[in-house]
């Protein structure tokens, strides 16, 4: 009988790599705490209208990567893709609304059928942090300054950028996507088979195209600039002055779109080119249309979305994170002190050190394999005449090494 193997595209974590994920969403929650944004688990399914309302039924998400499936009752459910859209219905199904304006913050497993690469999977991870009914750019401004102090505490800033830009507001959007319409028909025979598709319903899409047939004719395409109402370009000011203000760097990214209608002004993402070609690791904007689609009165929105295991890589990489780092290894040397050994550890750790024992195998070559473990302080644990005796040693004179001297002294006492 063979061994069944993992999925395609799910991943089993362990060792190095599961510290860095660990890393990451501790990072996330102590930062999202910082920043006053509230904790919510949200369901892992769905109804499928959820998604196929907010996201999208055009979209690749909804019409090809999607695991939805039939439940006994004959309704169809979805594992959910993204969170925003799960966020947004349960503001309005359970009355969140008096909340706002609602900062929240999540993280878990998603799910899309898509074809694996470096740090995608079909199950994946996600840091979220949405800010719910707030209209102001000051919304967008915390989001932002969030993130970027999130990049740094996980100390992987370096080489990260901040690709901004503005969609308009709704009047600017529209006037912005017919001057597409009508620049790209042009040229529409020339255009790549998913712009073609694309041109009449979604031409946002096609400025992000990484076709090269496409991206022949979007450098000379319309820009937003040139539509943006006085209002819009106000909201972008403010965005910008509060970045500025706060000391975050930002690069401007003309081409930088969301084609869904319910996306308004900001949309960003923080980029790096040590991922390979695809080298966004935190992205997002403001969706001011997104509760009407799920049948719910206007209400502005922004948040972003971050990859967990795009990240814990990053923190890999950068070497930010110590694997199993060991404060204290106690070598039992005779079995008699194994006693003395499981008292002493519940101590040390209740004194907020990490430790742990060796007491099996040959009694002789216990210290042997205990000072082997990288702990940076080492006890060797025996008996004397019936007394219990430690042997405390450390690579140098430390304040932990006396502390740990005199707490097991007292438990020898």
């Amino acid at each position: 009988m063979s061994t069944p193997q993992a999925i395609r595209g799910t991943q089993d974590i362990f060792g190095p790599e599961a510290e860095a994920f660990a890393h990451v969403v501790e990072t996330f929650e102590r930062v999202r705490k910082l920043y006053r944004f509230r904790r919510v688990e949200m369901p892992v399914f769905e109804k499928t209208e959820v998604f196929s309302r907010s996201i999208g039924e055009t979209t690749d998400v909804v019409s090809k990567e999607m695991y939805s499936f039939e439940d006994r009752g004959g309704e169809s459910l979805t594992l959910r893709p993204e969170f925003t859209a799960g966020i947004c219905r349960a503001f309005l199904s359970n009355g969140w609304q008096q909340h706002a304006p609602l900062k929240v913050g999540t993280h878990g497993p998603l799910f899309r059928y898509e074809r694996p690469q470096k740090g995608r999977y079909r199950q994946f991870h996600q840091l979220d942090a949405e800010i719910l009914g707030a209209g102001e750019p000051q919304a967008d401004v915390e989001l932002l300054v969030m993130a970027d102090q999130l990049l740094k505490e996980l100390g992987i800033a370096d080489g990260v950028t901040l690709m901004l830009n503005t969609l308009g507001d709704a009047p600017s959007r529209e006037a912005w996507r017919l001057a597409l319409i009508d620049y790209f028909r042009a040229v529409k025979d020339e255009l790549s088979e998913d712009s073609q598709d694309r041109l009449e319903r979604n031409p946002l899409r096609i400025l992000d195209s990484k076709d090269s047939r496409d991206k022949v004719f979007t450098e000379a395409a319309p820009k937003i600039d040139d539509f943006l109402s006085d209002e819009a370009q106000d909201f972008f000011a403010r965005v910008t002055a509060g970045l500025d203000a706060a000391g975050v760097a930002w690069t401007r990214a003309p081409a930088l779109v969301r084609g869904l209608d319910y996306y308004r002004h900001t949309a960003f993402e923080f980029v790096t080119d040590r991922l390979g070609a695809q080298g966004t690791v935190l992205g997002g904007g403001r969706y001011d249309g997104l509760m009407e689609s799920l049948g719910g009165p206007h209400t502005p929105a922004v948040g972003w979305a971050a990859g967990i295991e795009r990240l814990a890589m990053l923190v890999a990489d950068a070497g930010a994170v110590k694997v199993d780092a060991l404060d204290v290894m106690l070598a039992i040397e005779d079995d008699a002190a194994i006693a003395f050994g499981t008292k002493a550890l519940k101590a040390l750790r209740s004194a907020g050190m990490s430790a742990d024992m060796i007491a099996s195998g040959s009694p002789r070559k216990r210290f042997d394999k205990a000072s082997k473990a990288g702990a940076n302080i080492l006890v060797g644990v025996t008996c004397r005449d019936g007394k219990v005796v430690c042997n405390t040693r450390s690579s140098g004179y430390s304040q932990d090494a006396v502390r740990v001297s005199a707490l097991l002294e007292s438990l020898e006492a």
